[in-house]
């Protein structure tokens, strides 16, 4: 049962990448590569914008140009700025009706799943291709509830005094270079208001595609939880192989109210040619619930550590998530958690995978307010590392201002145990059979909080990674 035998059941996901696909088409409009003031007016003037938008992306380019690259995690210097798209225009409008998506863009997403995922189960489905949505549509019974649920350009135009109250809230462009990048150039996301009272158990789920090499994908995500009501969010990222690096840098914003709850679920299975540096930030009111569930199973690079402030008392925060890098792929994710008052709890776990070269980290911080009496954090990090050329680190900060607070942090990095492929094996099962078996209980404690059809496809795309140990 050694490591070669492991090695030969896991597939390069680049060999059978089932998004791998690419689309030939030219865009409607484009600013070509490059980024500079006239750029950003430009994107401004082309869709349209209040002067107030035009003031906050050039202050944000102001900022962007005066911040350093981070200076943590991954090594960030081969990514070429100069030579992204940061706006490609692939369509001329939103289609409310899926028959009204220009062909090939919707076999794309048929391929996805898409019109069949909102036909069975989806209370809305929204598609982003390259900069801007082509498809956003919310059922009329929820509609009929007062739910908003369109992309975020189509919001600004529509509802415009919303959108100002809470853009940028919560990620303003001074919080990191990639946020400042986003506010410049932001297109396309989603806007979901969730009025106070509404239960939408149904999921409302997006799909975001990049389809060219040195592109940019900068999707501006704000949602809106009114107080006691409910939704559960999923999104879906997928992108070609290319030759050229991608980049993916995102701002999410969602806002909890008193009494309310929502779960926020990422399937990421970008291309390994795509550098995916997102910012996501949640606030939670009083008696509030706010989860993250997060998974990150490709791209080249990955930063991702999407936080909650807990502002209100008894507000419950939860991070789950796992990652799988393969082939020196850098998942450098984790959590923030800001205890903001009394009787506040925070929840994070995090399942990591990391075989060839691949490199996992968990980078967490966990922060305890002098007046946030009786909180209580709970961190959790698992990691199987499959060979000696892949890694992993646990790097938390907690800082604890409160003596009347308790926090549990525990760590564990292993390899797939000998003497439980053994046992497997000794039952009739092929030792690729047993090693699959053995990661898919790794990570179950996040597929079991997927709804049924997103649990499968997360095993689906664990499979492809690990070839012969399907069968």
């Amino acid at each position: 049962m050694g490591e070669l035998a492991i090695d030969d059941s896991i597939k390069n996901l680049n060999d059978d990448y089932q998004y791998g696909f690419k689309d030939e088409y030219d865009p409607v409009y484009t600013t070509g590569a490059g980024l500079n003031e006239s750029i950003v007016r430009e994107i401004s003037a082309q869709k349209h914008e209040p002067k107030w938008m035009l003031a906050i992306r050039l202050k944000a380019l102001q900022i962007y140009n005066k911040l350093p690259m981070p200076d943590f995690g991954p090594d960030l210097s081969d990514l070429d700025l100069d030579a992204i798209h940061y706006f490609q225009r692939a369509t001329d409008h939103v289609s409310r009706d899926w028959n009204d998506v220009p062909e090939n863009m919707k076999n794309t997403f048929e391929k996805m799943g898409v019109p069949e995922a909102e036909r069975k189960y989806l209370a809305g489905a929204e598609a982003q291709y390259e900069s801007e949505a082509v498809y956003a549509s919310l059922k009329k019974e929820f509609a009929d509830q007062g739910i908003i649920f369109t992309d975020t350009d189509t919001a600004l135009k529509q509802h415009p005094d919303l959108v100002r109250a809470y853009f940028g809230k919560l990620v303003g462009p001074a919080n990191n270079k990639f946020a400042a990048l986003n506010t410049a150039v932001w297109s396309g996301g989603v806007f979901l208001y969730i009025p106070k009272g509404v239960h939408c158990k149904v999921p409302i789920q997006s799909f975001f595609r990049i389809n060219n090499g040195s592109t940019g994908q900068f999707e501006r995500t704000i949602i809106i939880v009114e107080a006691g009501a409910s939704v559960n969010y999923v999104e879906g990222c997928t992108a070609p192989n290319y030759s050229e690096d991608s980049l993916h840098a995102a701002i999410v914003e969602v806002f909890v109210k008193r009494d309310a709850f929502a779960r926020y679920t990422t399937i990421q299975n970008w291309s390994d040619n795509v550098y995916s540096l997102e910012t996501k930030r949640a606030a939670a009111d009083e008696n509030a619930t706010m989860e993250w569930v997060d998974g990150n199973l490709g791209s080249k690079v990955t930063m991702k550590y999407p936080s909650i402030d807990l502002n209100g008392p008894n507000a419950t925060g939860t991070m789950l998530s796992i990652a799988f890098a393969t082939n020196h792929i850098f998942q450098d994710t984790g959590a923030i958690m800001r205890h903001n008052a009394p009787y506040t709890s925070s929840n994070i776990i995090s399942k990591s995978i990391c075989k060839t070269g691949g490199i996992c980290n968990y980078r967490g911080k966990v922060r305890v307010r002098e007046h946030s009496r009786g909180s209580k954090s709970h961190i959790e990090c698992d990691t199987i590392i499959m060979d000696d050329e892949s890694k992993s680190d646990t790097i938390p900060q907690n800082i604890i201002n409160n003596g009347d607070a308790t926090l549990e942090h525990e760590a564990k990095v292993s390899k797939i145990s000998e003497t439980d492929l053994y046992y497997l094996m000794s039952r009739g099962l092929t030792e690729s059979e047993a090693t699959k078996m053995i990661i898919m209980g790794f990570i179950e404690p996040f597929s079991k909080q997927l709804p049924m059809e997103y649990a499968v496809e997360l095993n689906r795309l664990i499979d492809y990674q690990m070839d012969e140990s399907v069968g």
